[in-house]
This record gives structure tokens, sequence and C-alpha cells, in this order.
């Protein structure tokens, strides 16, 4: 069996080392996953990688000439804890389809653009099943072409967004073993005011203001023994869209069944397939002869996609020699230091109810003090009044 799991390494290890067909769009590795990220850090020390493949091809004729559009990509990510708080990941993607090869040109970017995150995370109180955290995200545009066909829109400049997450973990000591979802809200700013998008002989048009978009995400994980069943829904609104000669300028949804094969605790092995659910609208204007797809293919996003991923623990390296009384000992660790917390603060709650309740007490003695003061005071306002009439009767007689 052992031996089984090894070949089985090897052979992932080669196919990602010999073949171009890998993609990420901004996949989220650490403890997210494919595309949807986690709002938990993986921790201080902690050094994981992800070696994620996707691709979409399919035939295209116009006239009598017929070939292969491929969108094909290649990328890792690689995601390290500088804190218990603080996580970054840099995100260079190594490979990019362009579709531009039919001119003499290759037909890809080798390497493409690169991207740098740094996310604050696993926020929230130690007792509660909900964190929350927040990631920046800047893309350097490091690849040769841009504003790509079935890529999501870029103009080739450097790109600035924010993202809000949010997770649920059904247990709270060992959350990576138990159900997971989590939702993901963000912004993108393209900076692109003045680009002009395309090589097109005698194209004037660029974009008169920058591109802003709305990205969002919501996925969900459930564990098995080996293997974890995961479900992903992701997708754009644009909220001022690019010129007219962006090829992507459309909104998309995507929903992405995967599976995820547990090799050893610091391997797992991830499929899945993205499915587009919005309509194929094309918005792109084709003007000053600017390519368009033959009527066979998509003319937005890809209908469909299919995924392989590698997500391989590095540090700490305790993880590779680690036994699995190890490993039950350090969740008894944490469950340990979890009741200590929650200890404190239901001490902390009964120090503070008890506090109320003395304020409560005092409040009571308070009125219970002016009541009686108002009865005094009553009680000698009557006694004036009588002596007032008294002293009227005898001034009368």
């Amino acid at each position: 069996m052992k031996a089984m799991k090894l070949f089985f390494v090897c052979a992932l290890f080669v196919f990602f080392m010999t073949t171009p067909y890998a993609n990420a769009q901004q996949n989220a590795g650490g403890r997210g996953l494919m595309y949807v990220h986690s709002a938990r850090t993986i921790g201080k020390g902690h050094l994981n990688a992800y070696f994620h493949s996707r691709f979409f091809g399919k035939v295209g004729s116009n006239q009598s000439l017929s070939s292969t559009y491929w969108d094909v990509q290649g990328s890792f990510t690689l995601n390290y804890g500088l804190s218990d708080k603080l996580e970054v990941s840099l995100f260079p993607i190594i490979y990019q389809d362009t579709n531009t090869g039919r001119d003499g040109s290759p037909g890809w970017n080798l390497p493409d653009d690169l991207f740098l995150k740094f996310k604050i995370g696993s926020l929230g109180a130690p007792s509660s099943k909900f964190k929350y955290g927040m990631m920046v995200t800047s893309r350097f545009p490091v690849g040769k072409v841009h504003n790509l066909i079935y890529e999501p829109y870029s103009a080739g400049t450097v790109e600035v967004g924010f993202t809000g997450m949010a997770s649920y973990a059904d247990d709270l000591l060992f959350p990576d073993d138990s159900f997971n979802l989590h939702l993901n809200l963000g912004y993108l700013f393209h900076n692109d005011a003045g680009n002009k998008l395309t090589d097109a002989p005698g194209d004037t048009i660029s974009n008169k203001s920058i591109s802003t978009e709305g990205l969002f995400g919501l996925g969900f994980r459930y564990p098995f023994d080996k293997w974890d069943v995961t479900m992903e829904l992701n997708g754009n609104i644009w909220i001022q869209n690019p010129a007219v000669t962006a090829y992507t300028r459309e909104n998309y949804i995507y929903l992405t069944p995967g599976v995820s094969y547990k090799v050893y605790k610091w391997l797992h092995v991830d499929f899945g397939a993205d499915f587009r659910l919005t309509g194929d609208r094309d918005e792109t204007q084709y003007v000053y002869g600017i390519s368009h797809l033959p009527q066979q293919l998509p003319t937005t996003f890809p209908d469909w996609r299919v995924h392989l991923a590698l997500k391989l623990a590095i540090l700490p390296r305790s993880l590779y020699r680690d036994t699995e009384r190890d490993l039950l000992m350090r969740k008894a660790e944490t469950r340990r230091e979890v009741f200590e917390q929650i200890v404190k603060e239901r001490n902390e709650t009964e120090k503070a109810e008890k506090e109320l309740e003395r304020i409560k007490e005092e409040r009571m003695k308070a009125q219970q003090e002016l009541m009686r003061l108002r009865k005094l005071l009553e009680g000698n306002q009557a006694k004036t009044k009588k002596a007032d009439k008294k002293k009227k009767k005898k001034g009368e007689g």
C-alpha cells in the first residue's frame, strides 16, 4: 500500500513538472478550497505549496481551416504563516495560453503575471465556530500579452483587490477534520484608465475610466476518512466595465464540484470541474480587425474546465515524522488550550454577571432610599400645610 502511494506521488510530481496544462485563477491554497479562501490562517511557521492545473479545449473552424482553441494556464501558490493571524501568499502564473499564435507569435505567456497576497485571519472569539479575515491582493503584469480570450480581464497594469472572508467549522477544536463553510466578498481595482487593450491597426479605443468589479465566492468542504467532498460557487459583478474591446467584459458565475484525496496528512490531491452557469452573451465589439472566435466556440468564458491540484505541506518538518500518537497528543494539547480559554471567558463572564448583579442591588437600594426620601418630604409638606392652617385659624379668631 505504501509503495502504491509513493508511486502515485511520484507520478503526480512528474505530471506537474512536465506538462504545461496547469492553471490557477487566483487559486486559494492554504486552508481554502480551489477558489474560495478560508478566513483561517495556516499558523505561524507553516509553509504550504499548491500546484494547480485547469484546462479547456475545443475545436473551432473558420471557413475551411480548423484548429483547437485552448485555455491552459500553469501556476503554483506558496502560503507562509508569518504569525498565527498573518499569512502571506506568492502566486506566480508560470504558463498562460494567449491564443495569439496565428500571426507568428508564440501563443502563450511564459511566465505570466505574479500575484502577492496578505491575509489577516483567524479573527474572532476562541470559543466561536466562526472566524473572520481580510485579504489584500496585488497583481503585477509580468506576462507579455494581456486582455486574453477566456481569462478574467486584465489590462496589463498593477491591480489591487480587497477580500473579506468568513468561515464556519463544525468542530471548534479540529476545523480541518470537520464540515467547513466559507464566504468571500471582494472588490477589484484594475487601475486601467487610458489603457488601449488591443494591438489591432487603427484601434483608437481606450478605457475612459478605471474598471472595477465585485467578486464573490461561497464553498464548503465535507470530510470523510480518506476523501473530502467540496462544492464552490464563484463569480463577478462589474461595477465599471472596461472598454468594448475587452474580451471578457461580461459577468460570470461558475459552479465547481470536487473531491480531495488525502494521500498523507501532508499531501492532498484535488480533482474538480468548473461549469459556467451564466449565458454565453458576448459584449465585445470586434472593430478595427479584432479577432472573432469561430461560432462553434464559447464567446465569453469557457462553458467547462477541468481541474487537478496537489497540496503539499512543506513546513513544519515534524509533519513528516509525526505518528498517529503524536498527532493525537498535539490535538489533545489544542483541546486543552481551547478549554482553558473557554474557562477563562466563562470566569470573566461570571465576574461580569456578579458585577451586574451588584449594580442591580445598589440600584434597588438607591430606589428604596429615594422612596423613603420622597415619603419623608411628602410628610414634611403635610405637616407644614397643617401648621399653616392652624396659624390661619388663630389669626381669624
